[in-house]
């Protein structure tokens, strides 16, 4: 299938188009966009600044990927953002590029951000985010592999959240987020393991119970976090993957654990 652009789109001059996109209806495509192979963009999306998403990326209608950062400390200058392959930009979604030159927001591959969802300047995304409706990222966020936003959370700007992690609907999230488990409330708090997505994502019945000793000793067993993560290392398991970058995210921590 050649690349189709419907007569009423704009496509600015300097777009690279590849292979077998399509840009529907009133789409607006700016002169710094690359587009990857299969790329779809729905009647009145919007793709503009200096953007580069990846093949097989589809962007719904009224959707505005790269956009501007609001960042007040902005300056000019060619700031970027870059998206992997085979995202989905639903409804009224906006990714805002990074703050100043040489400065990207990244996405990875397989996210889908569900509509009038929003990422901010110069967050890193990875890999199969869902995002739900109305929740927002505020900027240099950090987000882990195979991580579920509820719907309307909000994210405070640096903080982070680990691989497989679940911020449930509603929450205000002002710290970081370990992997692996899920954490709700006003302000967020790290309630269990997410014992389901883990099994869904193949671990094992003996990585989920190692995941389960981490939140007890570092949310049931009253140590602080220094002293959780000293004795968390004195544990046969610690060279395990889940004991291991749970330590790690832990004792990279800036803003503290949630």
């Amino acid at each position: 299938m050649a690349t189709q652009v419907h007569p009423t789109a704009i496509v600015e001059a300097g777009a690279k188009l590849g292979q077998d996109v399509v840009i529907g209806a009133y789409a607006y495509v700016g002169g710094d966009v690359t587009l990857g192979d299969g790329c779809v963009l729905h009647h009145h999306a919007t793709v503009e600044g200096y953007t580069q998403l990846g093949p097989q990326c589809e962007v719904f209608p009224y959707a505005f990927i790269g956009g501007r950062t609001q960042d007040l400390k902005a300056r000019p200058g060619k700031p970027g953002l870059k998206v992997g392959a085979r995202n989905t930009f639903r409804e009224y979604v906006s990714v805002h590029l990074g703050t100043q030159e040489g400065e990207w927001t990244i996405l990875g591959d397989d996210n889908v951000l569900l509509a009038y969802s929003h990422i901010a300047h110069d967050c890193v995304i990875g890999n199969h985010l869902v995002i739900s409706s109305h929740s927002a990222v505020a900027g240099h966020v950090h987000v882990g592999d195979h991580v579920n936003i509820g719907w309307n959370a909000g994210i405070h700007q640096f903080c982070r959240i680990g691989d497989h992690a679940m911020v449930a609907a509603c929450s205000k999230c002002v710290q970081d987020v370990p992997p692996f488990v899920i954490a709700d409330g006003n302000p967020c708090e790290t309630k269990m393991i997410n014992a389901v997505g883990l099994k869904r994502s193949g671990f094992t019945d003996e990585e989920i119970a190692a995941a389960k000793l981490m939140h007890r000793l570092f949310y049931r067993d009253g140590l602080n976090t220094t002293q959780a993560i000293e004795k968390a290392r004195a544990l046969p398991e610690a060279s395990r993957r889940v004991v291991k970058a749970f330590v790690d995210f832990a004792a990279s921590t800036k803003r503290g654990l949630a």
